[in-house]
């Protein structure tokens, strides 16, 4: 995060997220929500598993600030800065919704359909990040790292053009299945099979790109 402002929000975002698990935790029942099952049973821990997940964020507001700076390419994130920027503030927000939810399902429980807010915020999450990949450039960080991307620019930049629309076309399919009237475990499962093909069908291409132009430069 080079942008002083936006490291302040990240942090800040955050912090917020830890101040409203302390402020709450008083009122909070001993057993909270913790896990929602792919057969829509809920799985309840002590409350102070609240500061586990609220505390993930300062957690990843550190990794987003350290990791660009160890990076042997560390160069190229003034590349895509703003997009890199945008990213840390999106993971933050999306964290502060999925602890929202988690708190909400602990003082009223079956208030919100978790299922589908998870579907839908998953899918959001996806659309975003799928216009945004085709912008990252070469790293050892953020992106879709294979040894064949991570080998040469061209590869990096089919593979991240390729693998945007495979994660905007993911975020589509969980927003629709979101919506639909399906059981949970269909829920889960169509999200789990849509997330692994985004991810894998874009490294395997990288494969091939990369053979086709050792085939062109030998």
């Amino acid at each position: 995060m080079k942008n002083h402002k936006t490291r302040i929000l990240v942090y800040s975002l955050a912090i917020l997220s830890l101040l409203a698990a302390a402020g709450l935790y008083p009122l909070l029942p001993e057993q909270i929500p913790t896990h929602w099952n792919t057969d829509g049973t809920v799985t309840y821990s002590g409350k102070h598993m609240i500061f586990l997940t609220a505390g993930l964020g300062l957690v990843l507001a550190f990794l987003f600030d350290f990791l660009p700076k160890v990076d042997p390419r560390r160069q190229n994130y003034q590349k895509f800065g703003h997009y890199y920027d945008f990213f840390c503030i999106l993971m933050q927000f999306f964290l502060l919704a999925m602890n929202g939810i988690a708190i909400t399902e602990a003082f009223r429980p079956g208030t919100v359909s978790v299922p589908m807010a998870t579907m839908l915020g998953m899918g959001l999450l996806f659309l975003i990040i799928g216009n945004m990949m085709p912008k990252f450039k070469s790293n050892f960080y953020m992106g879709i790292k294979t040894p064949w991307t991570i080998s040469s620019e061209e590869v990096w930049r089919k593979t991240h053009r390729f693998g945007g629309k495979c994660f905007f076309l993911a975020g589509l399919i969980c927003i629709l299945c979101g919506l639909l009237p399906l059981k949970s475990s269909v829920l889960y499962s169509c999200c789990t099979v849509v997330v692994l093909a985004a991810a894998f069908v874009p490294g395997l291409m990288s494969y091939i790109w990369w053979r086709q132009e050792q085939r062109e430069t030998s």
